[in-house]
């Protein structure tokens, strides 16, 4: 049975995907470094060791978030940057998880980042790792082909 999408629409969805995804942390992450603590949390007790590291993985954020953009395009062949950049953000939401055991469940915001953290992160690499196999096996099938 043939694929459902044709090889270049799937590659354009995948694009599009991958650069909404990546405007999430992006945006996360400017607000954290304009805003620090403050930013995320107006209710949170100020301290400058805090807002100081708030801003600090903020910036991180921020640049996990560009990282992705630069994938998206050449996406089929960025995969060992793609998969790093999901393995950070994969561990980053499971220590958020690890904080929800310890603590119970954040505000919406925070549960938002879960969700791309533990779900959204690794479906789009699995889904770039797929397009990257088919892409293969579609170059293989042509090099093989006779014209007469």
């Amino acid at each position: 049975m043939p694929p459902l999408l044709s090889l270049a629409r799937e590659r354009r969805l995948l694009q599009s995907a991958v650069t909404v995804a990546a405007i999430v942390p992006i945006l996360a992450g400017l607000t954290g470094v304009n805003g620090g603590l403050s930013g995320l949390d107006a209710t949170a007790p100020w301290s400058l060791n805090g807002d100081s590291h708030v801003r600090y993985l903020s910036g991180v954020i921020f640049a996990i978030g560009v990282g992705f953009l630069t994938t998206v395009p050449g996406i089929e062949a960025c995969g060992s940057r793609f998969r790093l950049l999901t393995g950070l953000v994969v561990v980053g939401g499971l220590a958020r998880l690890y904080a929800v055991a310890l603590c119970g469940l954040p505000g919406p915001a925070m549960r938002l980042g879960l969700l791309m953290e533990l779900l959204v992160a690794p479906g789009l690499a699995l889904w770039r790792e797929h397009l990257e196999r088919r892409l293969a096996f579609d170059r293989k099938a042509l090099r093989g082909m006779t014209f007469s």
